[in-house]
């Protein structure tokens, strides 16, 4: 059940499908449930897009693309400022709408607010400073012009784990390079990417500019507009077999892409590390968004000498971790997004312990309404379990022992991604080399939480292609033409 402050909040979410800045029915007037995963309830529904919608929205995009090219670049990033301030001014709105759709503890979602608005805060910034060069060639025959231009309409596609972040980390970079913009959000969680795209058309962003499509039908409703040849840039973040299938319609028309994909991360805790920084660092890449996350540490590998006391620690520490719907005082952890999910867990964490493996604490489902799953502890997880293959995707901490440096660096680079690393370590030589030596786009050294919208995120391997934040995360919307002009001199 909903109380009134969540009913006021449901009932002013746009349920349409944004197309060329109107809130518009699905065609045939077809619509798509909502749901609470903490409760099982229906939160609202909202307009569920057929191919037909996927190309109006596409129309839109492509024919708003020339104006919005050529506006000022201040003028553009004055629109994601405001989109910025209009943010905080909602930030709780957005927060409880992101608690409700996703399971999320308040707390956690306040956070994804800050996260999530810093991204049009820096492009707002970085807007301006997109420059060329201009120089005479090498032999002095003539001048060089090099310059940057927006790549032209893109196709967003966001997960449901972070449903601001993700459309703020993919829109404004987009939106500041220049592009124009059709933006699918997960069914699960579409709720605040409608009202996010609200705050975009209060701010000021132009009819076309930002199109939303929520849709069951996302085969094909992504297909027919990956195929447009009017599209020219590809963005999605999601899981690595989806990753590859949509690279494979992305390479008919050539399309510039960003893939943010599956992860592994790897949690190496050596035994000069404070212990007391390793569990409080282990607690944040875990445990944050109920384990939910690309970045989620998923093995903790940790050196034999230190292994007994790091998982006693731990251990003491989810015990006492509170569990319940994300707006109840003081929760923890939240449920997990579905029946699969919950069902995952509970088989990963069954074949460690059939392979030798013991659950410290937790282990299984909760019975009940919502889709919960204990915060769980596995400790002498064996080689060849699945846990240490797959992506878990839920509260669940399993250590590895290790022997030497050597043996760190091999478990952790023992995997097909390659999106973080977490190290923990007192040697700042150690630090070094694990810099170099571990596979992976992006590192925490003696932190839990790399995330930031001035930096860039991405990862090596099958974790994906290209960067997000940064000064290279506009770049991925930009292209470069290169003119020669003959010398003035000649």
């Amino acid at each position: 059940m909903t109380d009134s402050r969540e009913s006021e909040l449901l009932a002013s979410v746009p349920t349409g499908l944004l197309i060329n800045g109107e809130w518009r029915a699905a065609e045939g007037g077809k619509t798509v449930a909502v749901y609470d995963p903490a409760t099982g309830d229906v939160l609202i529904e909202i307009a569920d897009a057929s191919v037909d919608d996927g190309v109006k929205a596409m129309d839109a995009a492509a024919d708003a693309f020339p104006s919005w090219a050529a506006t000022p670049d201040r003028e553009r990033a004055e629109i994601l400022r405001r989109a910025f301030d209009l943010l905080q001014e909602r930030k709780e709105d957005i927060a409880l709408l992101m608690t409700l759709e996703m399971g999320k503890p308040l707390a956690e979602a306040r956070g994804e607010v800050v996260y999530g608005g810093e991204f049009l805060r820096w492009f707002s910034e970085v807007t301006a400073h997109t420059q060329g060069r201009y120089g005479a060639n090498p032999e002095g025959t003539g001048r060089m012009i090099v310059t940057q231009h927006p790549v032209g309409p893109c196709y967003l596609i966001t997960p449901w784990n972070f449903p601001l972040a993700m459309a703020t980390r993919k829109i404004a970079p987009a939106l500041a390079a220049g592009c124009t913009v059709v933006i699918k959000p997960a069914t699960l969680t579409p709720l605040t990417t409608l009202f996010f795209a609200q705050i975009l058309q209060d701010a000021g962003v132009p009819a076309g500019v930002v199109n939303v499509v929520t849709t069951t039908n996302t085969g094909p409703v992504s297909e027919r507009i990956i195929s447009d040849p009017r599209l020219r840039k590809l963005s999605f973040t999601g899981s690595t077999p989806v990753g590859v299938k949509l690279l494979q319609q992305a390479a008919p028309g050539v399309l510039r892409t960003s893939m943010e994909l599956g992860g592994n991360a790897p949690f190496v805790v050596f035994e000069d590390a404070d212990l007391d920084k390793a569990v409080d660092g282990a607690m944040l890449a875990k445990f944050r968004n109920i384990g939910q996350a690309c970045t989620a540490a998923n093995r903790f590998i940790v050196q034999r000498s230190v292994v007994e006391e790091f998982t006693r620690r731990v251990t003491e520490r989810v015990q006492g971790m509170k569990i319940g719907r994300g707006t109840e005082d003081g929760v923890q952890i939240g449920p997990l997004i579905d029946d699969r999910a919950v069902d995952k867990a509970k088989t990963l964490v069954g074949d460690a312990v059939e392979r030798g493996a013991t659950v410290t604490t937790g282990g299984s489902p909760i019975d009940g309404p919502g889709t919960f799953f204990e915060p769980t502890v596995v400790s002498d997880v064996q080689p060849g379990s699945d846990i240490l293959r797959e992506e878990i995707f839920g509260p669940v901490l399993a250590i590895v022992p290790f022997d030497d440096e050597d043996d760190a660096v091999r478990l952790a680079n023992d995997t097909e991604y390659g999106l973080v690393s977490y190290v923990f370590t007192e040697s700042l030589a150690r630090g070094q080399r694990m810099i170099d030596k571990l596979e992976t786009g992006m590192m925490g050294l003696n932190v839990g939480v790399v995330s930031n919208a001035a930096a860039p995120f991405g990862g090596w391997k099958q974790s994906g292609l290209g960067r997000e934040g940064g000064d290279e995360g506009i770049h991925e919307y930009l292209q470069t033409k290169y003119t020669l002009t003959a010398n003035p001199y000649a």
